[in-house]
């Protein structure tokens, strides 16, 4: 009976970040202007 009582109280916990994330928002970012680097350099 325990587990079943940790297990609710575990995913309730879980559903409480989810929606509270939900409810936050994504945060408004922008990718970066310059290009990643694609190429290893050459060893010396």
């Amino acid at each position: 009976m325990r587990a079943i009582v940790a297990a609710a109280a575990g995913l309730a916990a879980a559903l409480a970040l989810v929606l509270t994330l939900t409810a936050v928002g994504s945060p408004s970012g922008k990718t970066s202007p310059k290009p990643l680097l694609t190429t290893v350099p050459t060893h010396p």
